[in-house]
């Protein structure tokens, strides 16, 4: 199940024996990168300390050093999200809306972050998903994986693929894949054995290898868990008694407000059961237990090793998940809970410490790390910020939005052209338009409303905060 990974070393080792004595002296006074990649991570209940989950791991990196409280992706869906991190644009830049197309459609010369890296005397190298696959589905492939940014890539394959016969499926939700499912697994048998067990078991004697050699890397290292199926080693289920589960209580008007194309994307709940919907809940928990805990190996490991000073660490979702938040489940929404990420940037460089309220985006770890370990700039111009002032002082001011967008009718006919959503963030508040504000338009006061449950557009005394958000919202366009 491990993918070969004495051919790996070999390769390896090849590699590292074409190296030239000046690529190992310029590229050995700039520090290393570890990218930690968690895959649908809600804030609410998945890391940060005071939650329901319990993450000492991720909590661990975070007292290490700077954790966003309000960073956010740019299209709540895999694909999308993470193509646009990887080459530091927006999807409208280069026009990646959905599961299938490939960035490099548009844009094949493009400059990714690790190629980056790569180009200039690092050794770059990828461990399960950190461009788009689909789960389970690709699981131990490559799925849609970009050579040109790795030296190296493995796909590790588990027992959580093996023995998906096994699973407790609820609802297909709405497609055919388990990738969209509702559905669990307390599954016998070890971590070590898991997918993601394997991608850190993997990493780690990539780390090791990294030490000896001295050679500086950019690793990242992608976790499938907590995306759906919920997967986890029955001991992380055992944490979390069904009957100690509490379910999300919503005011009963919660929707009355809210534009259609904003909510009509799946049925209340899949109109599962209030016991489906506890295991559902339950179920995910575990699975981000058991990803914290592969998190807390990779970080023993930089420790052991003597890496954890010379290693820039960052931790990210590749958007949120929403776990019955407006009686919806998963992501492609544009609430609070879709869209919001954990990001932990700590190690080599970062002088601060604590939470930064300021709000950010997941473009603007391409140009943080760039700036960080003194890489060269891309030849195209990066959409993105750098956040290293906010890594010398969390609480720097800064008044930067943040941007989101979704597709929707994009499986309707030409009668009913696909429309799209678009979000900006401030550290008060949201403001959405439905189709350019044909179809809707939303603003949400995290001040007094964190969970968006009354939509304030029409409410007569906010009717400049809806001209300066919609301004805001119309500024990256022109």
């Amino acid at each position: 199940m491990r993918n070969g990974f004495k051919d790996v070393m070999i390769k390896l080792t090849t590699i590292f024996a074409l190296l030239t004595a000046a690529e190992c002296v310029a590229a050995a006074e700039r520090p290393n990168v570890l990218l930690i990649m968690s895959d649908d991570l809600n804030m609410n209940v998945g890391c940060y300390g005071d939650t329901p989950v319990k993450t000492p791991n991720i909590d661990r990196l975070a007292a290490r050093g700077v954790r966003f409280e309000r960073a956010y992706c740019q299209f709540p869906l895999c694909n999308p999200s993470r193509a646009s991190m990887f080459t530091g644009l927006r999807p409208d830049t280069i026009k990646v809306y959905d599961l299938q197309k490939n960035f490099r459609s548009e844009r094949p010369r493009i400059t990714t972050l690790p190629q980056v890296f790569k180009n200039n005397g690092y050794f770059s190298a990828r461990v399960g998903k950190m461009y788009h696959y689909g789960v389970p589905r690709q699981i131990g492939s490559g799925g849609m994986d970009d050579p040109d940014s790795w030296d190296l890539a493995i796909n590790p394959r588990g027992r959580d693929k093996d023995e998906e016969n096994d699973l407790h499926v609820l609802t297909r939700g709405t497609g055919t894949t388990l990738g969209f499912s509702m559905s669990w697994l307390d599954q016998a048998g070890t971590e070590e054995e898991q997918t993601d067990g394997q991608s850190a078991t993997e990493s780690i004697e990539l780390l090791e290898r990294f030490a000896r050699d001295k050679r500086p890397f950019f690793l990242g290292t992608g976790f499938y868990r907590p995306h759906v199926p919920f997967v986890a080693p029955k001991k992380w289920f055992e944490m979390y008694p069904k009957e100690s589960v509490e379910l999300i209580n919503l005011p009963k008007d919660d929707l009355d407000d809210v534009p259609t194309p904003a909510q009509t994307i799946r049925p209340a709940n899949y109109g599962m059961s209030e016991s489906d919907l506890k295991d559902c809940r339950r179920a995910y928990f575990a699975s981000v237990s058991f990803m914290d805990s592969q998190v807390g190996r990779l970080l023993d490991a930089l420790d052991r090793l003597g890496l954890a000073e010379n290693t820039v660490v960052v931790f990210v979702s590749d958007h949120g998940f929403m776990l019955g938040e407006h009686g919806q489940w998963q992501k492609q929404l544009l609430f609070d809970e879709s869209n919001r990420v954990p990001l932990i940037i700590a190690g080599a460089g970062v002088e601060g410490r604590g939470a930064s309220p300021r709000t950010v985006e997941m473009l603007d770890i391409y140009p943080t790390l760039v700036e960080l370990c003194g890489m060269p700039q891309p030849k195209h111009k990066l959409e993105g910020q750098s956040l290293v002032p906010l890594l010398a002082d969390p609480q720097a001011p800064s008044n930067r939005p943040a941007y989101s967008q979704i597709q929707r009718g994009t499986d309707q006919k030409d009668a009913h052209p696909p429309i799209m959503g678009r979000s900006v963030r401030t550290e008060r508040w949201r403001y959405t338009e439905w189709d350019e504000g044909n179809a809707g338009v939303e603003l949400y006061d995290h001040e007094s409303d964190p969970r968006e449950y009354k939509n304030v557009v029409n409410d007569d005394a906010q009717a400049k905060t809806v001209a300066e958000m919609k301004k805001l919202l119309h500024r990256i366009r022109n």
